[in-house]
């Protein structure tokens, strides 16, 4: 399969400044309010999904019950500009319009997950059994959401229970012994309602490569409790409260001779208290706490202990909201809190501590019945890193009742991690060191006195200052078209350009003859392209969907050195170099320059049965450069392009009880060398009975 290449030339420029105060108690993603379409993410306050003006997708639970997912992992996989990635701990992230997991917020019900041990956070350990919708903010995002926010944020709004007793069962068993086992009870009256969850999945791993004695992944279990409980006291205040656990076991094996295991513990507790003052007022009370305990050791053969490592991270974040609607066409949100952040974890210099106050206030207007206009900022001060100023701007204007013009450009940061700034690891086999920002002036001279260092390569002044957060500014401009009540076509132009990026180099050569390694602000690279939607139901019973991605994303230094006629490459090791052109530079590792997703599903009402079909298309893409020249270049070798199929049926018996049946990765599409998280052809059975 392939696809036609084509270059894009965005420019867009706006500036704004504004400073915060204030939000409001009925827009939050906990909201029960039932309207079509709705999203709350974006503006963090309830918005119709078609009058929004930044680029935004919504997953509903009826197509995550419809494809039969078991997991977060599943269904963003099959979203337009988006692609898991595993990590090399066996996790999976997810890349969003180009930019590393570590740059896109994952929150469930408004509020964010932690436990990013190498600034990957595994989204395969989110269940959607309980799941409401999906809703999917591209573009900086950091003006209401703060750091990690700087590429998009991604919500899982979870399921509030209906009135009176209700409950739902689900069982999907399948290839590698993969179970899932999901329960969830609610119950609701006028004043009060409470719902609990529960899952368990388990799998025994799967092998890619039978040449070698180890699994590409080993056998695990987990185990997921969710419960939430909302009590108005009147019609003017509630109270709101959620608890979660997770928890899971897995093998962990590195090599034949060293085999341990490995266990994730992870809860999280949210409350809000919300209150409405009068027709313009109203405001609420929210405390967040989680914690991340990630523990994991590895034995000899004899069950001597070889290593062993612990991660223990813990957040805390009280806020207070409030909203004004100072006009029936404009209204202002914000609010301020608190960050207070803790991580102990092995190999660290220090056990540090973040704290940050943070404030954002947002504007939301519609001047005219077509323009709607949103400026927003937020201020983060920061214990560890230099303060933040995030702004914030939006805009969308109603050509006609088909089509609408939409533009957005926005600041986005992520904070300096406790990684890169207290990491003190030294590799026991090999030799190699590397240090975090603010462990290098105490470590180093501690080296040096010991005899460890041959010679010091960067300056030890050169960390006496601050590491700076990344940072991007983010633009995205684009236009919805409704052609008729049954097609509608959704294209937004994307541009992010990030600088500072935080990358290793060596800052001293060891006696053994091995490096020390640190951090540092050096790179600026940028991801553009455009993202293409289409949405087509010519009837009640039949949906097609579909979506393409065109990337772009570089490091500008290496733009500029191959303009220059600085890289040389070579055929073969023994072959004479030739010098590059700007053409044959490719860009960022593990970004495929097209993406392609399609969906039809079809409902036959005579025999209670609805089907789809869905494929996704990924084309080449290079993991490392194997010439020689440090660039990812037309010369290197690279992935293969590929596409996977899935399918999936489900037959309603007797109004309450529903069994499904599908194949995903039809073909059987495997890549053993590059690609971990792709098991081959997966068989499954489910069964979903309503109570």
């Amino acid at each position: 399969m392939s696809l036609n290449k084509n270059k894009i030339c965005i420019y867009f420029s706006l500036f704004f400044s504004l400073v915060a105060f204030a939000q409001e108690v009925e827009t939050d993603s906990t909201e029960t309010k039932q309207l079509d379409e709705v999203i709350v993410t974006a503006t963090r306050t309830v918005r119709q999904l078609s009058s929004l003006p930044l680029p935004a997708q919504l997953v509903s639970k009826k197509e995550i019950k419809s494809v039969n997912s078991l997991r977060l992992s599943d269904i963003l996989n099959e979203q337009t500009g988006l692609i898991t990635v595993p990590d090399f701990g066996g996790g999976e992230g997810i890349q969003l319009q180009g930019l590393d997991s570590q740059y896109t917020l994952v929150l469930i019900d408004g509020v964010p997950l932690i436990g990013r041990s190498a600034g990957t956070l595994d989204i395969s350990r989110i269940t959607v059994g309980n799941i409401k919708q999906i809703e999917i903010v591209k573009g900086a995002s950091s003006s209401l959401y703060g750091s990690e926010a700087l590429g998009g944020v991604i919500n899982i709004i979870t399921e509030n229970p209906k009135y009176g007793f209700n409950g739902e069962l689900n069982s999907r068993v399948g290839s590698f012994n993969t179970l899932d086992n999901s329960f969830n009870l609610g119950y609701r009256k006028e004043k009060f309602s409470v719902s609990a969850f529960v899952n368990s999945f388990s799998s025994d791993g799967y092998d890619l490569n039978e040449n070698d004695a180890l699994n590409t992944v080993e056998p695990f279990k987990n185990h997921t409790f969710n419960t939430k409980l909302t009590y108005n006291f009147n019609e003017n205040t509630s109270l709101f409260l959620s608890g979660r656990y997770y928890t899971q076991n897995q093998d962990y094996v590195a090599s034949e001779d060293l085999k341990g295991e490995s266990d994730i513990n992870e809860w999280n507790a949210h409350a809000k208290l919300s209150h409405t003052y009068n027709e313009k007022w109203s405001s609420y009370f929210e405390f967040y706490a989680t914690r991340y305990m990630a523990d994991e050791y590895l034995n000899n053969t004899d069950n001597s202990r070889f290593s062993e490592s612990d991660f223990n991270q813990l957040l805390l974040r009280p806020e207070i909201r409030a909203s004004y609607k100072s006009s029936e066409k404009s209204d202002f949100i914000g609010g301020i809190g608190w960050n207070h952040e803790t991580l102990k974890r092995t190999d660290f210099s220090t056990n540090p501590e973040f704290n940050s106050p943070y404030a954002y206030l947002q504007y939301d207007t519609n001047p005219t019945e077509k323009l709607n206009v949103i400026l927003g900022a937020r201020f983060d001060n920061h214990s560890e890193y230099k303060s933040q100023f995030s702004p914030k701007a939006a805009l969308r204007y109603k050509l006609s009742n088909k089509i609408a013009v939409k533009g957005s450009v926005g600041y986005g940061f992520k904070a300096p991690d406790f990684r890169q700034l207290y990491f003190d690891f030294t590799n026991s086999s090999v030799g190699y060191t590397v240090l975090g920002y603010n462990a290098v002036t105490i470590a180093i001279p501690q080296m040096e006195a010991n005899g460890e260092l041959a010679n010091i390569v960067v300056p030890i002044s050169e960390f006496e200052n601050e590491l700076n957060p990344e940072n991007s500014i983010g633009i995205n401009v684009g236009a919805d078209y409704r052609l008729s009540s049954t097609v509608k076509v959704d294209l937004n132009i994307f541009r992010n350009n990030i600088e500072d990026l935080i990358d290793t180099r060596v800052i001293a050569n060891k006696t053994n003859g091995q490096n020390v390694f640190s951090y540092y602000n050096v790179h600026k690279v940028f991801t553009q392209g455009l993202e293409f939607n289409v949405n087509w139901k010519p009837s009640n019973n039949l949906k097609l969907m579909g979506g393409y991605q065109l990337l772009f994303a570089k490091d500008k230094a290496a733009v500029d050195a191959f303009e220059n006629g600085e890289v040389y490459a070579r055929l073969t090791p023994s072959s004479p170099s030739f010098q590059l052109k700007k053409e044959d530079y490719f860009g960022l590792y593990n970004r495929s320059r097209h993406m392609a997703n399609f969906k039809i599903f079809y409902t036959f009402e005579r025999w209670k049965l609805d089907a789809n079909l869905r494929g996704t298309y990924r084309s080449k893409y290079g993991l490392y450069d194997t010439n020689g020249n440090t660039y990812l270049d037309e010369y290197d070798e690279f992935v293969d392009g590929y596409s996977t199929w899935d399918i999936a049926f489900n037959k309603t018996l007797y109004k309450n009880y529903t069994l499904g049946f599908g194949i995903d990765n039809v073909f059987g599409f495997t890549d053993t060398q590059n690609i971990s998280n792709i098991s081959g052809r997966i068989i499954y059975g489910k069964l979903n009975i309503q109570i």
